[in-house]
């Protein structure tokens, strides 16, 4: 049973970010286990780092602070009391997995890969960045648009606490302190609960979690220069959620159009990721100061990069307002999410549109 976790968790490659979807390829299932275990092998509980002579002022210090967030999210969030994110691992990448996702020239559909019991999924990760790069290469030949991005972490849903949970990574750990914290609530949201064959739910129910919990954490915990930081950094990720939304829109108009032809939707979609970069070329240089750190997204913006973005946020506003509803106490708000884990997929959606508050 312990090998049968270990595969099932090792297939859960997702960022910030449950799943990262499967074929039925034994080299795939291969790669999976290793590069996973590879991971539990080279973390240890935080207090070793700490007391480690040898460790880094500034990563003890980030460890001590990952402690004080991992206490917080249990105390406050009433998120999981286990093993995870109470180990760190060093890495020697860049990122934890690299995930590949795909859609069609004219569609935001993303092209989803399905596996026994964890369902279907619309990304497939990889430990390596070649193997990754190789799998984009077939599809993009395949007349796909194709993106590969790095993921900093994923959750195994709580399956190898036995193994030591999921560990903090160095592929995020210097992050802002806001940001950190609320990689960390995400995560644990997908202990939570978890919906098979429905990322959409999955994800935008831990961004609601990471929200509304790292809100919390910034009042109540934070230093002024922390919470200043972290506002820099979220007004322009408001910017960013907002300028590529509305495109994201347009686009699925243009895709949906009867009255127009392939050719017609090409020369509308065209016109519309031209004014896309325009637009963002003025927000950088009006409201941004010139930060050019979304440079390479919108560079690579394409079918794919708008879809799963709208996995992470589409229902996050339903997600906030149940949470109001059940006045905004923890444990009632996960009981009903978990209730509507349980239910079929449509009564699920159903639920979640009586939900969103209306544009």
């Amino acid at each position: 049973m312990k090998r049968l976790a270990v595969l099932a968790a090792a297939l859960l490659l997702a960022g910030c970010d449950t799943l990262s979807s499967v074929g039925t390829s034994v080299g795939y299932y291969g790669q999976s286990v290793a590069g996973h275990l590879d991971i539990v092998r080279r973390a240890k509980p935080l207090g070793d780092w700490i007391a480690a002579p040898d460790t880094a002022p500034e990563l003890r210090s980030r460890l001590e602070l990952a402690q004080r967030i991992r206490d917080f999210a249990v105390s406050e969030l009433k998120l999981p009391d286990n093993r995870s994110y109470r180990a760190y691992a060093a890495l020697d990448r860049p990122a934890a997995v690299w995930n590949v996702v795909a859609a069609p020239e004219l569609s935001l559909k993303l092209q989803t890969w399905c596996f026994p019991v964890l369902g279907c999924v619309g990304y497939r990760g990889y430990y390596d960045r070649a193997d990754a790069d190789a799998l984009a290469a077939t599809l993009k030949a395949q007349g796909q648009e194709v993106l590969v991005y790095g993921v900093p972490a994923y959750s195994t849903l709580g399956m190898t606490e036995w193994l030591g949970g999921d560990p903090l990574l160095s592929t995020f750990i210097r992050w802002p302190e806001g940001e950190l914290a609320r990689l960390v609530f995400h995560e644990l949201s997908h202990q939570v609960a978890y919906a098979s064959d429905d990322t959409m739910f999955n994800e935008s129910f831990a961004t609601a979690v990471e929200r509304i919990g790292g809100s919390r954490w910034l009042a109540q915990h934070a230093s002024e220069a922390a919470r200043s930081e972290y506002a820099s950094f979220d007004a322009r990720r408001i910017d960013f959620r907002a300028l590529t939304l509305a495109v994201r829109h347009d686009l699925d108009a243009i895709y949906r159009d009867p009255a127009r032809d392939d050719a017609a939707r090409r020369q509308a979609k065209a016109e519309r990721l031209a004014r896309l970069n325009r637009d963002y070329a003025e927000l950088k240089a009006t409201r941004w100061g010139g930060y050019a750190g979304y440079d390479g997204w919108f560079q690579r913006a394409n079918n794919a990069a708008f879809g799963i973005q709208a996995a992470y946020n589409t229902w996050v506003p339903a997600f906030e307002r149940l949470f109001e509803r059940e006045g905004r106490d923890f444990d009632r708000f996960y009981a009903e999410v978990k209730r509507m884990a349980a239910l079929p997929k449509d009564q699920r959606l159903a639920t979640l549109r009586a939900l969103q508050p209306e544009d």
